[in-house]
This record gives C-alpha cells, structure tokens and sequence, in this order.
C-alpha cells in the first residue's frame, strides 16, 4: 500500500471509512465488521475513519475494539460536532468550545485511546465562530489529546479564517464521479494553504459500484432511500450515467467501482478517498483499484459520459449544514 500526505500527517493511498458498520446503511454485523478492520490494517490500510455520531456513540467502540493492542498499526480520525443524544436523535450542530473538550475525552474513552491523529470539526456551527471551535482543538493538541486537525463540510472562507488560527491538515467533504463540487474553490484553497483533502463517499454511497440496480435492493431502515438521489424522480437518470461507466470499466477489466475509486485517487496526491465498506470481499476490491492507472483518454470518457452536474438530485435532503 501506498501513502500520501494530508499536509504533514502520512496515511495509506486509501483509508477506510467505518460509519456504514454502525449506522444509516442497515445491516449490522460486528464480527464481519472486526474482520473488515482486522484485514485492512494487515493489508496497510492504516486510515480509519469514524465519528461520535455514527451509532450514536458505538461505531467509535467497535473501531477501538478492533485495534486494542495496533494502536502502533493505525491512524485514527474522527470527528465531533453533529450531536446526538443515546436515542440517536439529532440535537443540533455544536461547536461551542467546552463541547469540544467534552467531545474529544468522550471519543478518547470510547476509542480506548489517549490521542487522536486527526480531529475533525463533523459540520460548521455557524452560531460559534470558527476562530473560537479551532482555538479550543489546538488546545488539545497542546496538551497531547490530538495531533492533528481537520474540518468537514467546510466552505473556503471558513477554512481560511481556520487556518490562521491554527494549521488544518485536512479537508474531508464529499468527492466521486456525482459529487464534484469541491472543485469549484475547495481544491484550490486547500492547495493553496498546503491542507490535505479526504473525500467521503468516493463511490457515491454504493451507487457508483452498479450493485445498487432498485430502491428495494437497499434495506427498509437504510438511510439512502430518503435522500434525493435515490428518489424515484433521480434514480434511474443516475443509474443510466453508472451503466456508462460501467461500459469503460468492463473494458479495463475493473469493476464500475474500482474505476470511480481510481478516478479520485487521479485527481491529485493530496486527495485521500476513504470509502466505507463493512464487507472483507468488497475492501479488498477497493485495495486492488489502488494499482489501477488511469490514462488521459479513460480520464476525458469520463468527463465525457459523467461531467459536472450530470447527476441528478441533491447529496442531501437538507444542504443547509455542508459548504458552511
């Protein structure tokens, strides 16, 4: 496995997301889970993603579980900010310092760990200003409880006032095939500023494998069947653009995901992609896209069967709290 750098912290070419082992996408399975951990730190996928909302709360301890006695083999991130209570009902985006400290023993008792790599701000709350959140994150980077910071979600201008207050290491915002807005300003600030950029959902939540061929192939308490890009009006539009790639793919003998995972990884050094899987079968098929090269004639069929905005609906059913 290779690596890349997120400003100055070196973690594998591709990382590992764990909230769909926990919460959103249905189907729980924390043996298959551990496995799916296990065989990415044996196969040098040291970057796990995971966040305090995911579960609520449990996604966090099935990631410390599956590294007790590796912490030496990991980079863990993860995140605070989108808070919820035990029930998992959303209480509201909170960036008040003393919730941050708050947030970060939480996370460190869950995760059975005394740092954590990377500390990321989940959503902007927009009623704090951003100096006061990040000032509070240096803090504990101060006394040893994170090494490095990061935001989510957040727009350039916050990102700038962010950075003089203390160096963000990495951006993480949506980033595939259908999701290309953070090539408006978001790549090029976080170039100019030296920040490291982790795209989420690389694969469009799944859809961009082709696996997903109906609504009805997703489970009943999976999250995706409410957003827009899964609504009726947009899904068969989308589907017909994957059928597309899927066409390039086959000839390359890759899958359509394995090819939407190359494309990110295409699109510069500085971008890590971390895509969520709970299955051994499936992370390993994101390992091998890592040895996929992508020609500039694969890369301009792509542009040209799924540019910018070809895909339809919005990420989310409510945009009010990304780009913040």
């Amino acid at each position: 496995m290779k690596t890349r750098k997120l400003g100055d912290l070196t973690v594998s070419e591709i990382g590992l997301g764990c909230m769909g082992m926990s919460d959103f996408y249905g189907g729980r399975n924390e043996e298959e889970a551990l496995k799916t951990i296990a065989y990415a730190l044996d196969n040098g996928v040291n970057f796990l993603d995971t966040a305090d909302m995911y579960g609520p709360f449990t996604n966090e301890k099935l990631v410390g579980k599956a590294i007790k006695g590796r912490r030496q083999d990991v980079i863990i991130a993860t995140k605070f900010g989108n808070e919820r209570d035990a029930a998992g009902n959303f209480l509201g985006i909170n960036g008040k310092p003393e919730y941050v400290r708050k947030a970060c023993e939480d996370s460190l008792k869950r995760l059975g760990i005394d740092y954590i790599d990377l500390y990321y701000q989940h959503r902007v709350d927009t009623s704090v200003p951003i100096e006061e959140t990040v000032a509070a994150m240096a803090e504990l980077v101060k006394e040893g409880k994170v090494r490095y910071i990061g935001l989510s979600e957040a727009a350039p201008e916050t990102i700038r006032r962010a950075h003089k207050i203390h160096p963000i290491t990495a951006l993480q915002t949506e980033y595939s095939l259908w999701s290309r807005d953070p090539e408006d300003e978001l790549l090029q600030t976080c170039r100019e500023l030296g920040i490291g950029f982790v795209a989420y959902s690389p694969l469009g939540r799944g859809f961009l494998t082709g696996q997903i061929k109906s609504i009805d192939d997703l489970d009943e308490d999976d999250s995706r069947r409410r957003w827009p890009r899964f609504s009726p009006e947009n899904f068969q539009k989308n589907l017909d653009l994957v059928e597309k790639v899927k066409e390039i793919a086959n000839e390359k003998g890759v899958t359509a995901g394995q090819l939407a995972l190359a494309w990110v990884l295409a699109q510069g050094d500085d971008i890590v992609p971390i895509p969520g899987t709970k299955h051994v079968n499936y992370l390993q098929e994101n390992i091998a896209a890592t040895e996929i090269t992508l020609t500039e004639e694969d890369l301009q069929r792509l542009e040209a069967i799924a540019p910018r905005g070809s895909f339809s609906g919005d990420r989310y059913p409510d945009m009010s709290t990304v780009n913040r």
